[in-house]
C-alpha cells in the first residue's frame, strides 16, 4: 500500500475511535527489508522504525542515522540477554521485555549508563507455548518487579495468535495495562491495526504494508 496509504488509514482509525490526531505512533517495521526500500521511506519523512534483531539493526542504522536526523529505533523482536548491552546502546525503545533475567541485565546497563530505553513488557495473551512473553496471570507481578528495579516500563506489547480474533487480545492487554497504571499499548500490525487503535493502541507496528513483501532468502 505504501506509507501515505497507511498514514491515511491510521488517521481515519484515530478519528473513528475519537482519538486525537497523531496520538498513535506508527512504527515502520523495516526488518529484512532492502536498504533502498528503507531509504525511500526515510525520504518520505518516516522517522520511527522497528527491527527484530539487534545484529541486523546494528549493521543498518548507524549510517542512516548520520544522514537522517531524528530517527527513533524500536526493538520489537526477542532480545537475548547477551545482546542486551548492545540493544540498550542502539534502541530508543524495547518492546520485548519478557523475563526477569533480561530485566536484571537491563537494570545493570541502565545503572552503568545513567539511562535506559523505554520498555514495554511483552504479554503472551494467547498463552502459546512457542511464543515469548509473560503470561497474563503473571503480568502484574512482573511489572511490579521491573518497577522495583527502577526500569522505565512504559507499557505492554502483544502479538495475538494468528487463528484468533485479535480484538479479544487487544482488549485483554488494555485491561492489564490499565490496572497497572501503564499508558503504552504496543499492539496491532498491518492487517489489524485499526482494531488496535479502537481499543487504545498507542503504537502500531506495520511492515509489509509499507515496504512490500519481505524476502528471507
Amino acid at each position: 500500500m505504501g506509507l501515505e496509504d497507511i498514514r491515511a488509514r491510521l488517521a481515519k482509525a484515530e478519528r473513528a475511535a475519537g482519538r486525537a490526531p497523531g496520538s498513535v505512533t506508527l512504527i515502520a517495521v523495516s526488518k529484512v527489508q532492502p536498504l533502498e526500500r528503507v531509504e525511500a521511506v526515510l525520504e518520505e519523512g518516516q522517522r520511527i522504525f522497528g527491527e527484530n534483531k539487534v545484529q541486523e539493526a546494528a549493521g543498518k542504522w548507524p549510517t542512516f542515522r548520520e544522514r537522517f536526523a531524528g530517527v527513533e529505533l524500536h526493538l520489537i523482536g526477542p532480545l537475548q540477554s547477551n545482546k542486551s548491552r548492545q540493544a540498550v546502546e542502539l534502541f530508543d525503545a524495547i518492546h520485548s521485555l519478557d523475563r526477569l533475567r533480561l530485566a536484571r541485565r537491563l537494570a545493570d546497563h541502565a545503572q552503568e549508563r545513567g539511562g535506559c530505553p523505554d520498555l514495554f513488557v511483552q504479554v503472551n495473551t494467547g498463552e502459546e507455548a512457542q511464543k515469548a512473553g509473560v503470561l497474563p496471570t503473571e503480568a502484574d507481578a512482573f511489572v511490579a518487579e521491573c518497577r522495583g528495579m527502577d526500569l522505565p516500563v512504559r507499557g505492554l506489547m502483544c502479538i495475538p495468535p494468528v487463528e484468533e480474533t485479535p480484538s479479544l487480545h487487544f482488549a485483554l492487554l488494555a485491561k492489564i495495562a490499565a490496572r497497572n497504571g501503564l499508558s503504552g499499548l504496543s499492539m496491532g500490525m498491518s492487517d489489524d491495526f485499526e482494531q488496535a487503535v479502537a481499543l487504545g493502541a498507542t503504537h502500531v507496528r506495520v511492515g509489509s504494508a509499507i515496504f512490500g513483501s519481505r524476502s528471507y532468502s
